[in-house]
């Protein structure tokens, strides 16, 4: 299980996690955030894999990524 967390208020659309995402399910938001700019947000959060490239390209920190460990 994978939980996307995105600080909308923080980001300045710059679309970077949107283009390393290998599953294509980042976007920037049709809202404006309170810097003014159309912030990246998530569609069908289940489909991400966690494999946390948005998080890691992000300049802004925008992004963090939590795995759910798998019982042994």
């Amino acid at each position: 299980m994978v939980k996307l967390t995105f600080r909308e208020h923080r980001c300045k659309g710059c679309r970077l996690c949107a283009t390393v995402c290998p599953k294509g399910i980042i976007f920037m938001a049709e809202h404006i955030n309170d810097m003014g700019y159309h912030p990246a947000t998530v569609a069908e959060k289940e489909k991400c894999t966690g494999c946390t490239l948005c998080a890691i390209i992000c300049p802004d920190l925008v992004i963090e990524v939590e795995r759910e460990e798998k019982a042994v």
